[in-house]
């Protein structure tokens, strides 16, 4: 059952978090969505998923760190239409490979019949934009060309749905960008990487780890594939924002081109870079969450701060009175709740705890006799008496500190969640045991297809790709074929 603030008045809260995260991770999400009101899965189309207020405003606040990155890295924001013709997706033939089998078509209109060309609920945008960018690309001076847009894309996912991890329509950012030279474009790439760094790990407080991805795993279409894998434990990972090289693949098909200095026509260098919203918040609310419910960043939270009252007969007014002067006080700074409803204080509390409320005061008659607050920290559960004098400076130092004390408590290191194998087996326990395999392997081109299909069957992971930053382990073998190594692979199951 759906909870809302105008039925506190009159019902107690909902029982709180009742699986245990690390026993049923399944279950306890599930409970986590429904009770903590983030999303409510009966929508009568498989696969999309309404997104309520406390979710939504949280992924509101992470489109905007995003979208100011961006632009602080020169993107300039588009909006672009949603439909896309058949036609386009024809001109680049790897990229509609890849997506046909996720489109869906739009083939009718009003009362006018069948469509004279079938429309596509974008999967991707390059298909739309670059038509325009060949319109609107002239000069090297129009390089480098930095575009963005925050919107929904639909894909028919075959696989089973869970809300905000995969679902059949989800909410990202994309950009899109033209350079001059291969070299600039793979700047941007790196670029790409350090601003998935900044607001995966800094603001949202998810560790990951970038891979470059076997050419069986890259994005239709592109050079190379780039992606953020999350560490989320257990050996499990969930892949988050991608960057792709595209090098001129598109730029030719769809004539993105420009006059040199020297007069002379030249075609563009391309990347592109998918920060899907809705995922990261599904792979953020999974990661920090614990078995009281939501742990959120301090600046992602929809209230940063509730007041609870402990109420006691004949002081009523009293104890109101004060709590209302707090919360005018605090709501010139924080987003704050003062909980007066009906229900008891231990109902109270756990209700804002499992929503994940950074910080609780608690004022009674006896706070008010000692001149104190009591003061909960949600992230680690410390409780501290502060002198009313020093609520104020309490607070700010609370609110500064903690999304900090939130990374340092979370973020995995990397290595420690890996195992060294050189045998199938040795690999298949370590993956059972909840590990990250590191192994030699033949190749992530093509020909190593084959290997990562016995991997994938034998061992139960996938082979995520190999490490972007510099690599501490070398092998001598392909740990299937026996072949010599040409790189370290880390495999690792994924949600």
């Amino acid at each position: 059952m759906m909870i809302t603030m105008a039925k506190m008045k009159k019902e107690a809260p909902i029982t709180g978090i009742t699986a245990l995260k690390e026993e049923d991770f399944s279950t306890w999400y599930t409970e986590l969505i429904s009770k903590c009101e983030l999303a409510d899965i009966r929508y009568n189309i498989k696969g999309f998923v309404c997104y309520l207020p406390w979710a939504t405003i949280t992924i509101k606040k992470m489109y905007k760190k995003y979208e100011d990155l961006l632009e602080k890295n020169h993107h300039l924001p588009l909006i672009m239409p949603s439909l896309i013709p058949e036609s386009n997706f024809h001109l680049e033939a790897e990229h509609v490979e890849g997506f046909a089998p996720e489109v869906f078509w739009v083939t009718e209109a009003g009362s006018s019949g069948p469509l004279s060309e079938r429309l596509a609920l974008r999967p991707t945008s390059e298909t739309a934009l670059y038509k325009m960018y060949a319109y609107w690309i002239r000069s090297y001076n129009d390089l480098p060309f930095k575009r963005y847009q925050s919107c929904q894309v639909w894909r028919y996912e075959g696989k089973m749905t869970r809300p905000f991890f995969r679902g059949r329509e989800f909410h990202w950012i994309e950009a899109h960008n033209c350079f001059a030279t291969e070299e600039d474009a793979k700047n941007q790439v790196i670029e790409d990487m350090q601003m998935t760094h900044e607001m995966l790990e800094e603001e949202f407080c998810i560790p990951i780890i970038f891979f470059q991805r076997p050419e069986w795993d890259k994005f239709s279409g592109a050079v190379h594939t780039y992606a953020a894998d999350a560490l989320m434990g257990s050996g499990k990972v969930l892949q988050l924002p991608s960057t792709h090289l595209l090098g001129q693949n598109f730029s030719k098909p769809f004539d993105v081109k420009f006059i040199d200095a020297n007069g002379k026509e030249q075609y563009c260098y391309q990347t592109c870079y998918g920060p899907a919203i809705s995922r990261i918040y599904g792979g953020m609310i999974a990661y920090l969450g614990d078995d009281k419910g939501l742990i959120l960043p301090f600046d992602l939270a929809p209230i940063q701060v509730v007041i609870i009252p402990i109420l006691v007969k004949g002081k009523e007014e009293i104890v109101l009175g004060k709590c209302k002067n707090l919360l005018d006080q605090l709501s010139t700074k924080y987003k704050v709740k003062l909980d007066d409803s009906d229900g008891s204080p231990g109902s109270k509390f756990y209700f804002w705890e499992m929503k994940g409320v950074p910080i609780r005061i608690e004022i009674g008659p006896k706070d008010i006799e000692k001149d104190q607050f009591v003061i909960v920290k949600r992230h680690d559960g410390k409780k501290l008496f502060v002198k009313q004098g020093d609520l104020n400076k309490k607070i700010n130092e609370i609110a500064q500190n903690y999304t900090t004390e939130i990374k340092k408590k979370s973020l995995l290191d990397f290595e420690e969640q890996i195992e060294i194998c050189h045998e199938i087996d040795s690999a298949k326990d370590a993956i059972e045991n909840g590990k990250i395999v590191a192994c030699g392997f033949c190749s992530i081109d093509m020909k190593g297809y084959h290997c990562a299909e016995v991997i994938e069957k034998d061992v139960g992971g996938l082979v995520r790709g190999k490490k972007v930053d510099e690599e501490k382990h070398e092998f001598a073998s392909c740990i299937v074929c026996g072949e010599p190594s040409s790189c370290t692979v880390y495999i690792a199951k994924s949600y």
